[in-house]
């Protein structure tokens, strides 16, 4: 990486130096979607205080057009891999997002990130099913949103770099109708601890959890479907999530975590997206 290089990502934990981020849509079909229908005023109070978060913790926050009649788009997580080697473009199963990896192209060409790959074919992925654990390992997690087909080609991109990409599977849940994302059930913090919601992690991945020494905060029942699970790490230890969840803030404040927590009633609980989900890291670097 030269030293004009502000792109790459090898890490989920890792100083959050650059991301990118998408205006709400405030009217739109929420229910084709799959909200619920959310507030307007809050929609947008709520991502400006969000930006202004991420901005007061050091993290230089670039800022997306609104895209219309888009609603999901202000999860930019999900369309892109990002990696230290430029972006993977994804195709997304989700029928009302297959349009979002091409409205991501026009900003990175803008922001000046580079494209790696993209997916082709019957090829299907979601960013929200991948997490960095080092930068030579990947896991992916294979359910309704991401097919072998996409992980292939994710492994095919990403295996000249010397990557290891490793899938697990996901559970059944509730179906293909309602998304379940690796990351819905992990949340790195540190190189040795993640927030952990252990009823649906894959088995593999908690071995594997346990064989790096990564220490679990665990998740209730309730405070996982109000996105307790999904928490960002700005660096190790310093940490992003949605009020509403303090059984899980007390733990990971507990376990030596500065946690920064901002109001998501309607921009996070509504359309079932915390705060990883609103963000595309464009660059973590230590």
């Amino acid at each position: 990486m030269s030293e004009a290089q502000e792109w790459g990502v090898g890490s989920t934990v890792d100083r959050l130096r650059r991301v990118f981020v998408r205006a709400p849509v405030t009217e739109g079909d929420f229910e084709a979607a799959a909200w619920r229908t959310p507030d307007p005023v809050a929609l947008r109070s709520e991502h400006d205080g969000f930006i202004a978060l991420l901005e007061s913790l050091g993290c230089d926050v670039e800022v997306g057009s609104a895209a219309p009649p888009q609603v999901d788009a202000v999860y930019t997580h999900d369309p892109v891999i990002m990696t230290l080697y430029g972006a993977i473009l994804l195709q997304m199963a989700k029928p009302v997002r297959r349009p979002e990896p091409a409205l991501t192209r026009v900003d990175l060409e803008r922001l000046g990130v580079p494209v790696l790959g993209e997916l082709t074919g019957k090829a299907t992925a979601d960013g929200g099913d991948k997490v960095w654990f080092d930068p030579q390992t990947l896991a992916v997690g294979h359910g309704y949103r991401t097919n072998a087909a996409g992980i292939a080609q994710i492994r095919a991109l990403l295996a000249p770099h010397g990557v290891d990409v490793v899938a697990y599977d996901m559970p059944h849940f509730r179906g293909p109708g309602e998304v379940l994302h690796l990351m819905s059930v992990i949340s790195p913090l540190a190189d040795d601890l993640a927030a952990v919601y252990e009823p649906l992690a894959p088995v593999r991945l908690l071995e594997y959890l346990d064989q790096r020494g990564v220490e679990r905060v665990p998740v209730d029942d309730n405070e996982f479907h109000s996105q307790g699970a999904n928490i960002l790490a700005v660096r190790p230890r310093v940490l992003v999530m949605p009020e509403g969840n303090p059984k899980v803030a007390d733990r990971l404040r507990a376990a030596g975590c500065e946690v920064h927590e901002f109001p998501a009633a309607d921009l996070c609980v509504k359309g079932d997206g915390g705060p990883t989900c609103l963000t595309q890291p464009l660059w973590r670097a230590d």
